[in-house]
């Protein structure tokens, strides 16, 4: 992708761009391998840092058949 489709992304979504972002950071620093808990928590720290709002493990209806 290059610098221009960049910006234009973060102009159009600068809300999931600022969440992809931080998830960028927790792989960054911690790298791979770890179990989901670990960057669940990270990413949480993260998102905190950043002031953006979330809510953990929201339920979620799905239907199934």
């Amino acid at each position: 992708m290059s610098e221009t489709e960049a910006r234009d992304r973060k102009e159009r979504d600068p809300q999931t761009y600022a969440i992809i972002g931080a998830a960028m950071e927790v792989h960054r620093v911690l790298g791979p391998g770890f179990l989901e808990a670990v960057y669940q928590e990270a990413l949480a720290v993260e998102l905190d840092e950043q002031l953006i709002p979330f809510k953990r493990e929201v339920e979620l209806p799905v239907t199934y058949k």
